[in-house]
């Protein structure tokens, strides 16, 4: 099969070096094996017949058959189109082509009789097709079958003729030809137990299937096969990383208890509890950790770290805290000092901000050992900061930084690989995190501190803006703060948005009483630093700020957020406001400004976020409109390269195949059985820079 499925596009009958060079631009097919991997993306069913009095212009697709009455070319140039009347006796539709009208007035003839695909609107109170599928073949005619493959296809490629219907000549000749090259890529005992279809069967039926029970069967197959590569790869990325890389050995839990008993000024949750035991047993096992935390806003991650790193500490090794910003840096390091103070640990703040004598000072002690948490920036993977023995690294809000930025922070221990802890406020849905997160062990802090009141959210227009002063009015008089967001800085000609310059002006027109401060990414870091720390002292009332506060921003008395233009945000970056103010016992609200002109999607995230605070609950909601690609940049990872599932609808097909990989590898860590043989061979014969291990090669 590898030899068939490696030939060129162009050897292809009904192909050639024109159309393949066109194949290969516009559709990166260049090989038999990436056409037969083109799947449709849907298809028609040509088994219903419509008569032209029973259209309705709600209607998706229909097909009717009849005759062509009359043929009339109007207008000029751009504006020039044919229209035709199209009857089959029981009424008249128009027929309409806008784009190669010149061709279509050939390839027409009056009184044949036509069979006519489409989608059915009104237009001047009539009915009509707009570039309707015209064929004078039957559809069980010529052998095709009931349900018809459409194929996505572009401008260029419909100049040659390879629209959907084109493209499906080509998949019919060389699915002719490839039936006998099809190998099975999946074992017996795996096809057996989750009773699916051959890899032939699948193929043939995904393009040509003659009833919908044999296109639902293969399009399992081939989604079950993408995903238990993907997994496959994954596990055994994570297997071989435990194996080869050992870790050191940190069981002595003295300092933790001592902190437990006598320092920690409030109780863990549950699933913080829960969180601490696992990483616990990953340090004391001997094999380098590999741990992702995902909580929601306010669930106490950062608690959870710190008490990992005194039992990193306990065990005299040293740790670091790696965060994207400045202002999340600083708050970590305010946060945990307190703590370390009590039980005689040195840590210290590491930025680029930070001067020439107190990087000097924080690099003697880290290579003394004497230093024993350092938190900070960037500049904590500078050449310059040497660990004497840095045994657990942890990353907060991680999809901020780049692969390589983490991996120098991985290499700042040369004798052992420090233990690796990642963590994101931002949650993940379980499947994305099977597939993003696969080769890392994750563990999930689903539950609030107790006392912490639910934010209360609601939609407003910018009609309600005089209610919105008022009720901000109401809320700075009981001493309470507030935040209001925008998504620019400064004007744009091309998005009619409220902008920070102008809000700054107007809400400090409206509220003469109070002291009002503005944050924004251009700012210089002292700048930043200036305004946040009056805005902590409530030295300033309310904060107007871009999304620089999105992430970890701790004021417990900023009880109110108001978002502008909130139809502009993603729902997860409108949780990552919201989870601003909440932070203390008070009850904290979160105000979504929008104006009345709203998509669909938009209105549905708006929705989203006044029905839940459950992060998870967003982060599902996030999947089904956005789709994997999108969320936290996976779009950059190439493990979402994927053909025919969708982590968003197929999430149940992935936990079955990640198990059934899990299965293997448990029994056959390295493939050799034989029953695992078709396996063996499918792993081996993928491209080495592919991460698709689903894709014949």
């Amino acid at each position: 099969m590898h030899g068939f499925f490696d030939t060129r596009i162009e050897f292809l009958k009904g192909v050639g070096p024109n159309r393949a060079e066109l194949l290969n631009k516009e559709l990166q097919i260049f090989t038999f094996g990436d056409l037969i991997q083109y799947y449709p993306f849907r298809h028609e069913d040509r088994t219903k017949f419509y008569s032209i009095n029973e259209i309705k212009a709600e209607m998706t697709y229909i097909q009717i058959k009849g005759r062509i009455g009359h043929i009339e070319m109007i207008g000029q140039g751009r504006a020039k189109r044919l229209i035709a009347s199209f009857t089959d006796g029981t009424g008249e539709i128009e027929l309409v082509w806008f784009k190669g009208a010149q061709w279509m007035l050939k390839k027409i003839q009056l009184n044949n009789e036509y069979v006519i695909y489409g989608k059915p609107t009104i237009f001047n109170k009539k009915l009509n097709i707009a570039h309707p599928e015209i064929d004078t073949i039957s559809p069980t005619e010529d052998g095709q079958s009931f349900l018809q493959p459409v194929y996505p296809s572009t401008e260029k490629l419909k100049i040659r003729y390879l629209d959907s219907k084109g493209i499906s000549k080509l998949q019919k000749n060389l699915i002719a030809e490839a039936k006998q090259h099809i190998r099975e890529s999946l074992s017996k005992t795996i096809l057996d137990q989750y009773k699916l279809i051959s890899k032939q069967e699948a193929l043939v039926n995904i393009h040509f299937p003659n009833d919908q029970d044999k296109l639902v069967r293969a399009q399992y197959r081939l989604k079950f096969e993408e995903f238990f590569y993907l997994q496959l790869r994954l596990i055994k990325l994570k297997l071989t990383r435990t194996e080869k890389f050992s870790g050191q050995v940190f069981n002595s839990t003295g300092l933790l208890t001592d902190f437990y008993n006598n320092h920690l000024p409030f109780e863990l949750t549950n699933a913080q509890k829960k969180v601490i035991k696992e990483i616990y047993q990953d340090l004391k096992s001997g094999k380098q950790m590999n741990r992702l935390i995902q909580g929601d806003v306010g669930s106490g991650k950062t608690i959870v770290s710190f008490i990992c790193m005194l039992v990193v500490i306990g065990n005299g090794a040293q740790t670091a805290l790696m965060a994207p910003t400045e202002i999340l840096a600083d708050q970590h390091y305010k946060g945990l000092k307190p703590f370390a103070d009590k039980l005689g640990l040195e840590i210290a703040l590491l930025k680029g901000s930070s001067k020439k004598r107190d990087r000097k000072k924080i690099a003697e002690k880290l290579e003394n050992g004497s230093l024993q948490i350092l938190i900070g920036t960037h500049a904590l993977i500078e050449d310059a900061v040497q660990f004497k023995n840095l045994g657990l690294a942890i990353v907060d809000e991680q999809h901020r930084f780049g692969v390589a930025q983490r991996s120098k922070l991985w290499q700042k221990n040369e004798s052992y690989l420090p233990h690796i802890l990642v963590m994101t406020a931002t949650p993940i849905p379980r499947t994305l995190a099977m597939t993003i997160y696969g080769d890392l062990d994750v563990s999930a802090i689903d539950e609030l501190p107790a006392g912490r009141k639910e934010i209360q959210t609601v939609h407003k227009y910018d009609s309600h803006r005089l209610e919105l002063f008022g009720f901000m009015h109401k809320q700075i008089a009981t001493g309470r703060q507030v935040y209001v967001v925008y998504p620019l800085i400064e004007e744009s000609e091309k998005l009619d948005l409220k902008h920070l310059t102008d809000g700054f002006e107007a809400i400090s027109r409206a509220f003469p009483e109070c002291q009002v401060g503005i944050l924004h990414g251009k700012m210089k870091s002292e700048a930043k630093d200036f305004e946040m720390q009056r805005f902590i002292r409530n030295e300033t009332q309310i904060m107007v700020a871009t999304t620089v506060i999105e992430v970890g921003v701790n004021v417990p008395n900023a009880t109110v957020m108001v978002i502008e233009n909130a139809e502009r945000f993603g729902l997860a970056q409108l949780h990552q406001l919201r989870g601003r103010v909440g932070r203390g016992a008070d009850q904290s609200y979160c105000i979504l400004m929008s104006s009345y002109k709203l998509t669909k999607e938009s209105r549905q995230r708006l929705n989203t976020m006044v029905k839940t605070n459950n992060g998870f609950d967003i982060a599902e909601a996030d999947l089904k409109l956005r789709g994997p690609g999108d969320i936290m940049g996976t779009q950059q990872s190439g493990i979402l390269d994927l053909l025919i599932a969708d982590i968003a609808k197929d999430g149940k097909i992935l936990e079955i195949a990640r198990q059934a990989a899990q299965d293997i590898l448990n029994s056959d860590p390295k493939l050799e059985m034989e029953e695992n043989a078709a396996i063996r061979n499918q792993v081996k014969s993928q491209r080495k820079t592919s991460l698709n291990w689903s894709r014949i090669s």
